[in-house]
């Protein structure tokens, strides 16, 4: 399963400090449907992340009935990428 969406790349603070997208609430839904078959536990979802010219593997995170996508060091250095910055994000689901 695949998906692209439009998000701005925020900063959360929580016990893993991180820069995160937040997946859109109509896209959330749709992974929330499949979680079942594609997480390995605690909710966490696999998926293949690009941005732009930068592919990484990562796993989404359930926040407030919606999913964030870590957003690595290396992708924001690689892509000059700052805290607000509206990015387009493709993910593929499931262990790449």
């Amino acid at each position: 399963m695949e998906f692209e969406f439009t998000g701005e790349i925020i900063y959360w603070r929580g016990p893993s400090p991180y820069h995160y997208v937040p997946v859109p609430a109509a896209e959330s839904a749709a992974i929330k449907a499949v979680s079942s078959e594609v997480t390995y536990g605690w909710g966490v979802i696999p998926v293949l992340a690009r941005i732009d010219d930068t592919e990484w593997e990562t796993s989404l995170f359930p926040k407030d009935g919606r999913y964030l996508v870590p957003v690595k060091d290396m992708v924001r250095k690689a892509e000059v990428l700052e805290l607000g910055d509206t990015v387009t994000v493709r993910l593929i689901l499931g262990r790449p």
